[in-house]
């Protein structure tokens, strides 16, 4: 325990620089929206004895499975892995993953040492319902995001040591990701909600999330354009639900996975296959991604999903059904599959996070083989990641 809570303390700055540092796309906002092409790991192999198929030099594991303890361990794996995100532990990772399962849904963490070997498996958060997406903190905690009707946010430590804690104030709507901005000091939030928003939540002390202020996004109908921000009046959601309180909040369809790098916001909406992208220093957004305006190739990414970065300054998307792929979004502009689970197509991808070294990319099938929650696999991928 003592342990645990030591290395928290320490590695806060190295993880935190490497979660929110990088250079994704710098300058290039909001150029036309990523077309087909071949990417920068070229064409799938077949696939492996675990039905992933990757480029060439890439292999996967399994590292954990649905009611089986985790290797190595007595800790048995949680139902539904949805989102997850790593976390720097001394010279090794944690990796997190959440439980979209109701009721008793909640989040659980694999330990793994620098060479990739599994150390430990535990729970850290219970008693909550359809824990879906979420995201991590530069402070080193991970927000687990309830996707129910006037659902929460918990806030929990990835070591397992401080008990997590309900987040009032981030507002009570179908919560889906949270990707925290360390720029402005705030935590944007998406809503699955076919008429849903786009929030951000300013604490009133950088570092807690205790009190502060939920916002919502106002802008245009268009698909491009300029934000502001507007306070919602009562984020509990007592009488009006969050997203029918504010005049002029904008609509998105279905929104999904979110991500902050470089003064820049990107979340997925499922409703319209689209990848959007805010430019939070100048207040404008745009189309990274929108399968209805690819011109030629067909449309390598459909049922976009949870969303995560690299240390290259490219993104990769996971599918919600589609051809159960993760796609790579270059910052050049090309849209390429990086790769392909097969044999599971009752399944969708989920929690794609990389290594703090990024060396290793970490998902889950959400339903496996079986096509049931309690057949959920957690894989991992090794391999040439460009830096």
């Amino acid at each position: 325990m003592e342990r645990r809570g030591f290395l928290r303390t320490a590695v806060i700055g190295a993880s935190a620089s490497a979660a929110f540092g990088g250079s994704l796309w710098r300058g290039a906002a909001h150029a036309d929206p990523a077309q087909p092409g071949p990417g920068p790991y070229g064409a799938l192999l077949p696939a492996d004895a675990r039905g992933i198929a990757l480029p060439s030099g890439f292999g996967s594991r399994v590292i954990a499975r649905s009611g089986e303890p985790v290797a190595g361990t007595s800790y048995r794996w949680h139902s539904a892995p949805d989102g997850g995100a790593c976390f720097a532990d001394g010279t090794g990772w944690i990796y997190v993953s959440n439980s979209e399962i109701n009721p008793s849904g909640g989040a659980s963490a694999v330990v793994l040492s620098a060479s990739g070997e599994i150390t430990g498996a535990y729970r850290i958060l219970s008693g909550t319902r359809q824990n879906c997406a979420g995201g991590r903190t530069p402070w080193n905690t991970w927000l687990s995001c309830e996707e129910v009707g006037r659902g929460h946010v918990y806030e929990t430590d990835p070591w397992g040591v401080a008990a997590a804690v309900r987040r009032d104030a981030m507002g009570r709507f179908k919560h889906e990701a949270a990707a925290a901005d360390p720029v402005r000091r705030v935590v944007y939030l998406t809503e699955d909600e076919p008429d849903g928003c786009l929030y951000r939540f300013v604490p009133t002390v950088w570092g807690s999330l205790a009190t502060g202020t939920l916002q919502v996004l106002i802008a245009s109908t268009a698909t491009s354009g300029r934000f502001t921000w507007a306070d919602v009046p009562d984020p509990a959601a007592v009488d009006t639900p969050t997203r029918r309180q504010v005049a002029g909040a904008k609509r998105f369809s279905g929104g999904e996975g979110c991500h902050y790098a470089d003064d820049t916001v990107w979340f997925t909406t499922k409703g319209d296959n689209r990848v959007w992208e805010l430019d939070a220093a100048d207040g404008t957004y745009g189309l990274a991604y929108d399968d209805s305006l690819v011109e030629t190739g067909g449309t390598p990414l459909t049922g976009v999903d949870n969303v995560t970065g690299s240390a290259s300054g490219d993104l990769f998307v996971a599918e919600d059904g589609g051809t159960m792929d993760i796609c790579v979004i270059t910052r050049e502009g090309e849209v390429a599959t990086f790769l392909r689970v097969e044999g599971q197509s009752s399944s969708e991808i989920t929690g794609p996070a990389f290594s703090p070294d990024g060396s290793r990319l970490y998902f889950s099938s959400q339903y496996g083989t079986s096509g049931s929650a309690a057949g959920g696999i957690t894989y991992e991928v090794t391999g040439p990641f460009r830096s």
